[in-house]
Parts: structure tokens; sequence; C-alpha cells
């Protein structure tokens, strides 16, 4: 058996290699007929996605970039739907609003991705903190590309996940170029898994092109970090065979290169494997092509024959936010006198409205710097660590965006997040993961993302432009986000809690019927 998997797994296999290509093969046919305008091509790079699916559980996370089709059909994506989705028809997974790789599907534990590069790894982060507050032996693996690992995201989330020792496997698909920027002109380590024990993890540099080898070392990092080990990082080496996107051609890649790695193709190395094993002879992987070729021209057909999908103003405004569900808990009003018989004052009032939510849910989860033992630096969460633990009251390193990232990964997998700002003005370092994550999220792909974000303002303190500016009002302009600025005690106990109110945690797909069904959709073959 090669690398321990039987004849019918390697099989299995090599169909979820063959899908993906075959996929592409007919998209680049409808982009050079005009009717596709744009496709980010992963064709030669399948044996990522593939191996990266196909070493993990179906409960596991995973957080794809634009070139990984292969995490969607090894997934168990429905083809048709995901054809309509591809080819911005009604019936897809978003309504058209998202035609591209930027969707995602939190039945099927796929994360989507959003344009600004790095910003999904403290995303995963999130993810895999939930599964550990369960008691879930869960992992997220979270993909991105050699150009995005220059993004601060890609730091603060590497290393929150080491320090915190969470269950991450970054994963980094190094295809040579970010659109024509080669790797030298990026970096200067050899190799960017180098990077890793900086960060307190283990490195590995994986061939790319080999999808067993992406199998294994998926797997093994997988597996260590469900024992506790906490994170790892993979760099991928592999090259991109086509441009950017369509459009942008590949007139910059030196003569001879794109050659060479053709010879290097995964489909190509696997069927060698195949060959030299016995299983899935030349005939049998041509009817195999045929019949998965009838059946993508069949979905093709059907979705180009489907209508664009046509909203209404009413519906637009209808999907930015999810209904709200409130929390469970008592009535109380913050003119009520507390335990020591005094009347409570803006700042006790905040701590009221926290431990309230804390205590009627266990969901939520506080994140932030120093707001544990410390307190805040406002003693706003003072008293909170004692009551309710580490688990739930967490600082953070100074990673404001990661920080954030990091909640909207806990609440799509239905936790009830807030972060707070030591001051206002420091959310500026997370504007990106609020306006472009946060507030979108939802309307792209209906993943519900209820986050509290608390930002101390103004207060008469005379600390200057970076502690004292009031900077709610950028936020007003932002589809997707509510934004609440209390005047009162009573204000503030009032709608910190309505802010918890407001939207509906994600779904939580962990029933016996939710998790069959993933098994059966989930057909790569596993050891």
């Amino acid at each position: 058996m090669a690398a321990g998997l039987s004849d019918a797994e390697l099989a299995e296999l090599y169909r979820a290699l063959l899908l993906p290509r075959l996929i592409e093969e007919k998209m680049l046919v409808l982009v050079r007929q005009g009717r596709l305008s744009k496709w980010f091509s992963g064709m030669g790079q399948e044996a990522v996605s593939v191996g990266i699916v196909s070493a993990l559980e179906p409960d596991d996370w995973v957080l794809p970039m634009h070139r990984n089709l292969g995490v969607f059909t090894g997934r168990g994506f429905d083809l048709d739907r995901l054809l309509r989705q591809l080819l911005g028809r009604e019936g897809g997974y978003s309504h058209g609003r998202e035609r591209s790789f930027h969707f995602g599907s939190l039945e099927h534990r796929v994360v989507g991705m959003i344009s600004h590069l790095g910003a999904m790894l403290p995303v995963a982060d999130g993810l895999a903190l939930a599964g550990r507050l369960r008691g879930r032996g869960t992992v997220a693996v979270a993909i991105c590309g050699d150009g995005a690992t220059s993004e601060g995201d890609v730091h603060e989330a590497m290393n929150l996940a080491a320090v915190w020792k969470l269950p991450v496997v970054f994963v980094i698909e190094n295809n040579q170029w970010a659109l024509s920027t080669p790797t030298n002109e990026q970096y200067a380590c050899e190799d960017l898994a180098q990077r890793a024990p900086g960060y307190g993890m283990p490195g590995e540099v994986v061939d790319g092109n080999d999808v067993l080898a992406v199998r294994a070392a998926v797997s093994a990092a997988a597996e260590r970090a469900r024992r506790g080990q906490g994170p790892s990082l993979l760099e991928c080496k592999t090259f991109r065979m086509r441009g950017h996107e369509e459009a942008s051609g590949t007139d910059y890649v030196p003569g001879g290169l794109v050659e060479r790695w053709a010879g290097l193709d995964p489909l190509v190395r696997l069927e060698a494997v195949l060959d030299e094993s016995g299983v899935c002879p030349e005939d049998e992987r041509a009817r195999l092509r045929a019949a998965l070729q009838t059946e993508i021209d069949d979905a093709v057909a059907g979705a180009l024959a489907a209508p664009v999908p046509d909203s209404t103003p009413e519906r637009e405004v209808a999907d930015v936010w999810a209904p709200p569900a409130p929390l469970r808990r008592q009535p109380q009003t913050a003119e009520e006198p507390d335990q020591g018989g005094r009347e409570l004052r803006y700042l006790d009032a905040i701590t009221d409205g926290l431990r309230t939510a804390m205590a009627a849910d266990e969901r939520v989860v506080l994140l932030g710097q120093d707001i544990a033992e410390y307190g805040g630096v406002f003693k706003a969460t003072d008293g909170l660590f004692a009551e309710f633990g580490s688990p739930r009251v967490r600082n953070t390193p100074i990673i404001e965006s990661g920080a954030i990232g990091a909640a909207m990964g806990l609440a799509l997998d239905g936790f009830r997040p807030m972060v707070e700002m030591q001051f206002g003005d420091f959310v500026t370092c997370g504007f990106n993961q609020i306006v472009n994550n946060l507030a979108k999220t939802h309307y792209r792909w209906g993943a519900s993302v209820p986050v509290v974000l608390r930002l101390p303002v103004g207060g008469g303190l005379g600390a200057g432009p970076f502690h004292s500016q009031d900077v709610e009002a950028w936020f007003c302009h932002v589809a997707g986000l509510k934004g609440v600025a209390p005047a009162t005690p009573a204000d503030a106990r009032g709608l910190l809690l309505a802010a918890f109110d407001a939207q509906r945690p994600g779904p939580r797909p962990h029933r016996a019927r939710d998790r069959a069904h993933r098994r059966r959709a989930h057909r790569q073959a596993r050891p």
C-alpha cells in the first residue's frame, strides 16, 4: 500500500485530485469563450488542497484561499450548487454576492476568505480555541500564499496560536509569485518554514506537488495539535502555472520555468504511483475522467441556464445582519443598587453588564490586553477572571487585529465573544477585521458573527490624540456594524447587554445527523 493507503483509498484520492483539475479545464474554456469574466487558477497546485482535506477529520475547519478549489470539492460541496456559485447564478451559496472563492459554508466547516490577504489566519485561531473550550479535538487549518506572509495578521495569528498552544496548522502555499513579485523580492530567508522556530512551533518544507507528501505532513501536524502540543507551520512548495487571474498572464515568468514545473504535475506524479501499485490502471482512469467530465458539463450547462441572481432593497438590507437572539438572563436595571447598597458608577455598570452576560451564557468569552488578573487598564473586568476563570477571561498579546479576528472565529463556531480595546484609538490597528471581515460576513454568505467590541473613548483624560479620540463616527458609515455610545450608567449596562443580544450565534453543526452527513460528503480516504 502506498503511504499506508488501501487500493480503494488510493483510487479515491486520485478521484479527489482529478475532479478540481477537470473543473478548472472547463472554467478556462468558458473564460476563452467570454462566458466567464474572471478565474483564479489553481491548476498544478491541487495537491495542496486535496492533501489537506484528505488528512483531516470532517469536523476540522479549513480556511482556503483563491486557488483551493480542491478544498470545496473535497469537503463534499454539491457540484451543481458550487458551479452556480462560481458562475454567479441563482442557487449558489451567497445570492450572487461572492462569485469567486470568497464564500464558505459552516455545514462543511469551510470559512471563506476576504481579499485582504492574511486576514483569515487569526480567524483560524478563534475556531481552534472554540474547539478547545468545548473539549473537542478539532483542528483548524489556515491556508495562505507566500505573498500573504508579509502581512501583519499572519504574524499576529502565528504568535497567538503558539502562545496559547492552539490546535492550528498554518499552511503556506508557496507558488513562487505574489501576482508578479517573485519570492526573492518578498522575503530574505531561504524558506518561509524557517520562521516557525521564532514563534515556538515546528516548521517543515513540504513537496506541494506530491499529494501523498502533503497528506502525510498535514496528518502529522494535525495529530500533534490534537495532542495539545500546539500549532505547526507547513510550507508547501508548488508553482502557479497560470496568471494571478487569467487576465494578468505570465509574461514575467522566466523562460523554461513553467515547463520545468509542468513535469512535476501532481496528477502525473500520482498516476505514476497508481501504475507502480497496480491500482486504477490507465483504462479505468480514462473512464473515470470521462464520467467526471460528463457530470461537470451537465452541471455547468445547468448553472449557465439558471437566472442571474435578483434582489430587492428590502432583501439586501435584511441580509446585512443576522436576526437577534437575546441572552437568557434575569431582568435588572442599572438604577438598582448593587449588593453594597450604592448606586452603580458608569464603570461599575459596565462590569456588572459583563458579569450578567457571562453568568447568563457560558459562550460569552472576553479577550483583550491586560483584562484578566489585572482587570483592564480602567478595571472594567476587575474580578471577572477570579469568578469565571482563564478559559473565558483571556489576556491577549498586543494584537488588536489578531484578537478581533480570533473573536470572529469564536463567533462562527457559536460563541459570543467580546474584545476590549485598551483605548478606543487603538481600534485602528484592527480596522480591516472590523469593516471587511466582521461587518460583511453575514451579508456575503449568511454566517453570523456576533462579536462585541468595547472601545473606551474620550473621558476628559487630556491624553492627546492617541488616547482620547471619539472614534465611533468612523464605524457609522459601514453596513453590518451596530454602534452604541452610552451616556449614563443605565445606558452603559443596558446597551452593552443589547450588543450581546444583537446577533444570533453561528450554527453549531455537531449533531449526529449533521456529523453523519459530513462524513458521507467527505470523500477523501483516511488511513
